[in-house]
């Protein structure tokens, strides 16, 4: 008899759990926060270019009449910029207690990068001179609309997949060149404008249920931004115009969420 009453009372325990824990119900919200990183791992922040410069003198007056050929190679944005933190939240509804919809907005950024951006063959001298560049701090301002299904069973631990799409605002990125050997720099150079453009991801992750209406959430995924729109106007003159119209990333966002559920 007692372990018939026990295993009565497990029973119970059990369904009281599923019914009151956190995490998804057919017409529930739930309210979440969320902060981690954003690991780029491919898109190249410009391409390459050849642009001959037939007077070096305009840059560096002493070098009037020396001719020079740019020799610019593409850099992707993992080695300019490498990870981005990334802060966001997100809104969610119920559709039943294995699917939700949700939006969510999310900030990302990444510090300024210094890299070697190719060489300026010089044939007077015979040799190619490093050129390098420093970017500006990569800000991006993303929203996004998703569909987010969960496994097993309501009231433990729940793997889930989710897909979403929307739109991602990055800031206008500046560029300053250098050329220490010829004693020649362009600073501040406009590179890419202020845009909008398409974004989305897929994401696989797990609920954490702590309470009855609190739980945490892990996921990782991959994220692509459609490319980033050139601005021209103070390197088309040395011939890298262009260069920088394809700056598309593709990333895998990793995070952790505490979310609400009412």
């Amino acid at each position: 008899m007692k372990s018939a009453a026990l295993v009565v009372l497990a029973a119970g325990l059990a369904a009281t759990t599923t019914v009151h824990a956190s995490g998804v119900e057919a017409g529930k919200w739930s309210f979440s926060a969320f902060g981690g990183v954003d690991m780029p791992t491919s898109g190249d922040v410009h391409g390459g270019a050849i642009a001959p410069v037939p007077d070096l003198g305009p840059l560096n007056p002493a070098l009037a009449g020396v001719n020079a050929e740019l020799r610019i190679q593409s850099r992707s944005h993992d080695r300019i910029y490498g990870l981005a933190d990334t802060y966001g939240l997100e809104m969610g509804y119920g559709l039943s207690d294995r699917a939700e919809l949700f939006g969510q907005v999310r900030y990302s950024h990444a510090s300024p990068g210094r890299v070697q951006v190719g060489g300026a063959f010089v044939p007077a001298l015979d040799t190619e001179l490093p050129v390098y560049g420093r970017f500006s701090a990569y800000k991006s301002y993303g929203a996004e609309l998703g569909y987010r299904h969960f496994f097993m069973q309501p009231g433990a631990v729940r793997p889930f997949v989710a897909a979403r799409i929307g739109a991602t605002r990055t800031d206008a990125i500046t560029a300053s060149f250098d050329i220490p050997d010829a004693a020649i720099s362009i600073p501040d150079a406009r590179f890419t404008k202020k845009a909008w453009s398409a974004s989305g991801g897929v994401d696989v992750g797990v609920i954490i249920p702590v309470g009855e209406s609190f739980s945490f959430t892990a996921q990782a995924g991959v994220r692509y931004v459609d490319k980033l729109s050139g601005d021209d106007a103070d390197i088309g003159g040395l011939g890298l115009g262009g260069i920088n119209n394809d700056a598309k990333r593709i990333s895998v966002p990793m995070s952790i969420a505490a979310r609400w559920d009412f």
